[in-house]
């Protein structure tokens, strides 16, 4: 790169932010905590579950290897360079900000049922302090329809963990026809306590969430492998495991497998959702990232292989016990699936089976703290971006971002409430992410330009950009999203949950969702073009125009054309 080029570079009036990484080892450590999640661990199974176990890890991993380390290479790069939250770095392509702007809603809207899956994980923590763990046995108030492990009597009958769940937990309703219900006290002062959580943690600022990160990184994974030693051992186990990995050939060609397959990457390493390029606007300037990725991106995939095995394990162990042939019957399919297949396993040590349960219900409040804080992140830094030295102190933004977060959440501790996440996670955050990702591509590798792109990766780095990543950002991976969308809608069915359909009116709630995500690329492509064509410029000098890359736009480190 000459010298004139970077001068041109450095014609942003940037600073860099006041909060970085005390080091990189805590930029990696909170990368896994953020991707390795709850996203894993909670939506990994029973996504895999509701498309057919086998027939969805293929097409997973696929769109990991093709989609997933692309994409998450592509964010870190961007946030690093730029050292600027997600809307601010798309200054790049003021045409596509609407892209950044979409994917901040789609955190929002995902921080409010994480944090609910937060709640019910404490709720449950709480129970397992018992003398006992009340989903081990059944239960008076439940009638004939618990099974109590004997096949001879287990037919068209549920598990005590399913059933503590449904009725003692979630007072579930069988259709939303006729409201939400009131919300349950309990889950409401859960739901209290993991918003406290995730402000004070939030308010500490990048400095602290960096320093709690290795534990946040690192503790899980000792549950899990405990976990899935036990889960391994259940008699039946392997009947569930190869479920798991043996696919339905003829599945592989249904475009929701593909579909649920690409938007669950997207849960699992947190890219498309603005938080990595938050993470990354912290990092170093000059910081390789390329082995991180490596790491972060193996160690992902492997958690959520191991989560699968523990899930579908258990669930090859109800099949025996209740004498079903068919595992994907066991029990029915939904967001709870991991509060019924964990529990069922946690339930079967031999040995204080209690103290399993607290790990476990800990772990997942500690995966759930390491996701919400990586979103919550994300939104407190693009409004201090737009507010610069204006900007609120960072407690008073992290307190109401707690306040509204939680007056949000409550909609989902009624007995409706898992009919609202299973809405809200399809309309306003799986399909308008993907969406928001094709953009996101099409930003980066068409109008801004991948060549352009790579330039500034080895004027940071030090390193050039290989064939496969090129090839990925240009063609392969915004390609694939797009055949998989189309494919998508041309075979998209009304939204379900648990077999149970939605009223008209939560249909039109989950559109108004996606459209308020989906507006804002038209709006504020409309907006640079306004305001980039000037008084006299013609509608296609704006266009033009609204593709160049804003005065603003620039490398974080300013000082690098004196050094070189």
């Amino acid at each position: 790169m000459t010298q004139i080029e970077i001068s041109s570079k450095s014609e942003k009036p940037a600073e860099k932010p006041a909060e970085q990484w005390g080091n990189g080892l805590e930029f990696l450590f909170s990368c896994i905590s953020l991707s390795v999640g709850l996203g894993n661990i909670w939506r990994f199974p029973y996504i895999a579950f509701q498309n057919g176990g086998g027939t969805f890890v293929i097409p997973y991993l696929i769109a990991l290897l093709v989609i997933g380390r692309p994409v998450y290479y592509l964010e870190i790069s961007l946030g690093q360079f730029t050292g600027r939250g997600v809307v601010k770095a798309f200054d790049m392509a003021p045409l596509l900000k609407g892209v950044a702007v979409g994917q901040v809603l789609a955190t929002a809207a995902s921080i409010t049922y994480y944090s609910s899956i937060m709640a019910l994980t404490l709720r449950f923590l709480l129970a397992s302090f018992g003398s006992e763990l009340p989903w081990s046995r059944c239960w008076e108030s439940w009638g004939t329809d618990c099974h109590d492990g004997n096949a001879q009597n287990s037919s068209g009958k549920m598990s005590p963990a399913q059933l503590y769940f449904e009725r003692e937990i979630l007072h579930e309703v069988p259709n939303i026809d006729t409201g939400l219900g009131l919300p349950n006290w309990q889950l409401v002062a859960c739901l209290a306590v993991a918003w406290l959580v995730i402000g004070g943690v939030l308010i500490r600022g990048i400095k602290s969430s960096g320093k709690a990160a290795y534990f946040l990184g690192v503790f899980p994974y000792v549950v899990l492998l405990i976990l899935l030693l036990r889960a391994v051992t259940l008699p039946g186990a392997i009947d569930g495991i190869i479920y798991f990995f043996k696919p339905q050939w003829r599945e592989l060609l249904n475009p929701l497998v593909w579909y649920a397959a690409v938007t669950q990457v997207f849960f699992s390493l947190a890219i498309c959702f603005g938080t990595l390029i938050t993470y990354a606007s912290y990092n170093n300037f000059n910081r390789n990232v390329y082995n991180d990725i490596v790491i972060i991106t193996t160690m992902d995939s492997c958690s959520s292989i191991i989560a699968g095995c523990i899930t579908f394990g258990i669930l090859g162990n109800l099949a025996r016990e209740t004498g079903n042939s068919d595992i994907g019957s066991v029990v029915k399919g939904g967001a709870g699936l991991a509060f019924i297949s964990y529990p069922e396993a946690i339930a079967k040590f031999e040995y204080v089976p209690q103290m399993f349960a607290v790990l476990f219900f800990l772990m997942l409040f500690v995966l759930g703290i390491g996701s919400t804080v990586g979103m919550g992140s994300c939104i407190l830094r693009v409004i201090r971006d737009q507010f610069g030295l204006r900007s609120p102190p960072i407690w008073k933004l992290a307190s109401g971002l707690a306040v509204l977060g939680f007056s949000v959440s409550i909609s989902y501790m009624t007995p409706g409430g898992q009919f609202i996440l299973n809405l809200v996670d399809f309309y306003g955050v799986s399909f308008t992410a993907l969406i928001l990702a094709i953009g996101e591509l099409v930003a980066v590798a068409w109008i801004y330009g991948v060549n352009r792109f790579c330039e500034d990766i080895k004027f940071m780095m030090g390193i050039e950009t290989g064939w496969y990543w090129r090839l990925c950002w240009r063609f392969i991976t915004p390609g694939l999203m797009t055949a998989v969308l189309i494919y998508m809608l041309l075979d998209m069915s009304a939204l379900e949950y648990k077999g149970v359909g939605y009223p008209a009116l939560a249909h039109v709630f989950g559109c108004f969702l996606a459209t308020l995500g989906l507006i804002q690329l038209p709006g504020w492509a409309i907006y640079a073009i306004y305001k980039k064509r000037g008084q006299n410029g013609s509608f296609w000098q704006g266009v033009r125009a609204a593709c160049r890359p804003s005065d603003t736009w620039g490398p974080a480190n300013v000082q690098l054309d004196a050094t070189i």
